[in-house]
């Protein structure tokens, strides 16, 4: 007999439809025949679903077997197709009707005692199964609440193959999971404040700005001084997503296969900080399917890079592409898939090697060819996409010893979400969504200016030797600062204090 089961493959964070088409019956040996471009992960499923189905006292085939997993041009990836084979077997062999499946769409690991387990990609493949209008979704517990944040489709929870198969036959009930939206995301007892900062007022205010512009910060001073203890900190004054922003982030999370768990629970920004040993897919993507990396993960969040002269030249290139784009292609044999990355980069450095360069208390050891050679892995057009560039001293130990608190995260928040909200109205019915993504149109038409400012302007290009990429960005992050000021026009004091943050740019650092 023959049988078809949906199912979905992952390309790149969506999901494709999949047919599971299992033949038995076949003249022939006993033999299990598995086409369709899979993976070793899914020719492995003979061996899972032979004995879920023989612990959940079922029988499975006992004559020649062909399974075919449609289209054949698809790499099928991973053991999300256990379930549904399983179940096109016992459909095949007579156990289960074939009106029963129905339209569903269906996918799961299982374990040998016939248990379900997670998937990647559940979301991904909610959102596949209302497009298409499938009657439901059958998932493993931990995917299904995935799956049921998508609403429009309902998704039911199976936690064994004998479940599945009792439902489907209609002797068991169950409900569809309700949409279970993610909770705000709350400050819990010792969560990271910006209060905790000590002194680093110039500091404070450079990351201020760059949040309510969504801004890239470059953070260059000695060790100790405070620069990765203020980065950890940005997410808690950036805006919380909208619930869109959520699904986006979530559907990236899940297809490199994280699970709903507590931290994703919540409408809390994503803040990833990968090692500086990190290599150029694990940063950008990839990978024989290619899946997401560091920078799609950062999505709507922060992508933290300590130590920035420590990355590899070739990774820290690869960056240059998404931070225009604000996405990242790879194409690989399998496949070309386009990855969202629209993230604010935060990089920290040492102003040299040693890390005590213009340090009044510790002298500096480094010679002049040191000093160049590590300034020098920080390429030009690299930094020239990084809007605002901050020294961050060494605290002094009165600045230590107070035990006033600074101010705190929520205050912040408040005057950058008030910024956010002005961009709102002004890119309204774009698909730009903060000053620092602005196009040049938006450019000319928000960041005027008068013949004054275009002189001051014009002087600081001369005097620093910037690029027209960096002429754009200070008029982008003079805009931001316009708004934190509530003012309509670019004002001189909003244009000099944008032209101060370039001035660790190329003639400093190369």
């Amino acid at each position: 007999m023959f049988a078809t089961i949906f199912s979905a493959a992952l390309q790149g964070i969506d999901a494709v439809p999949v047919q599971v088409e299992v033949n038995t019956g076949e003249s022939g040996d006993l033999r299990l025949i598995l086409v369709g471009l899979p993976d070793a992960a899914v020719k492995e499923s003979n061996d899972r679903v032979f004995s879920a189905l023989a612990n959940s006292g079922l029988r499975p085939p006992r004559s020649r077997t062909t399974i075919n997993l449609a289209p054949g041009d698809i790499r099928k990836e991973g053991p999300c197709y256990d379930l549904p084979i399983a179940l096109g077997m016992l459909v095949a062999t007579g156990q289960l009707s074939a009106d029963s499946i129905g339209d569903y769409l269906i996918a799961g690991e299982l374990g040998l005692s016939g248990s379900t387990r997670p998937v990647r990609g559940a979301l991904a493949m909610g959102l596949l199964a209302r497009r298409l209008g499938k009657r439901g979704v059958l998932l493993p517990p931990v995917s299904a609440e995935e799956a049921a944040l998508v609403e429009g489709v309902p998704v039911y929870r199976i936690r064994t193959l004998d479940e599945a198969v009792r439902y489907l036959s209609g002797q068991l009930a169950l409900k569809p999971l309700p949409p279970a939206p993610p909770a705000p995301a709350a400050a819990a007892e010792g969560a990271p404040d910006f209060a905790e900062i000590k002194g680093q007022m110039a500091v404070r205010r450079a990351v201020e700005i760059a949040v309510a512009g969504n801004h890239n910060l470059l953070l260059v001073g000695p060790p100790g001084s405070g620069k990765s203890m203020i980065a950890k900190r940005i997410p808690t004054i950036m805006p919380e997503p909208h619930l869109d922003e959520f699904l986006e982030m979530l559907s990236i999370h899940s297809a490199a296969g994280h699970t709903l768990n507590g931290e994703l629970r919540t409408f809390a920004r994503p803040f990833r900080a990968p090692h500086h040993t990190i290599s150029d897919v694990g940063l950008i993507g990839g990978g024989t399917i290619p899946g997401p990396g560091e920078i799609s993960l950062a999505h709507h969040g922060v992508l933290f890079l300590d130590e920035l002269p420590e990355f590899k030249r070739s990774a820290l290139e690869v960056l240059r592409q998404p931070l225009e784009d604000n996405q990242v292609s790879i194409s690989r044999s399998a496949g070309k898939v386009t990855l969202p990355a629209n993230f604010m980069l935060v990089a920290a450095m040492n102003p040299c090697p040693c890390g005590y360069l213009g340090d009044p208390k510790r002298e500096c050891r480094c010679s002049p060819v040191q000093i160049q050679r590590y300034r020098a892995r920080v390429s030009g057009p690299l930094l020239d996409r990084i809007d605002l560039h901050v020294e961050a001293p060494s605290l002094s130990v009165a600045e230590l010893r107070t035990d006033r608190l600074g101010e705190s995260s929520a205050a912040i928040r408040a005057r950058v979400q008030a910024a956010r909200t002005v961009q709102q109205a002004r890119f309204a019915g774009t698909r730009t969504h903060s000053n620092a993504r602005m196009t040049p149109a938006q450019i000319r038409r928000h960041c005027a200016h008068n013949t004054m400012l275009g002189d001051l302007l014009e002087q600081a290009m001369h005097q620093l030797s910037l690029s027209a990429r960096a002429y754009d960005r200070i008029l982008k992050v003079s805009r931001t600062i316009a708004d934190l000021a509530g003012s309509e026009h670019i004002e001189a004091p909003h244009l000099l204090e944008a032209i101060q943050y370039r001035t660790l740019d190329r003639t400093q650092l190369v």
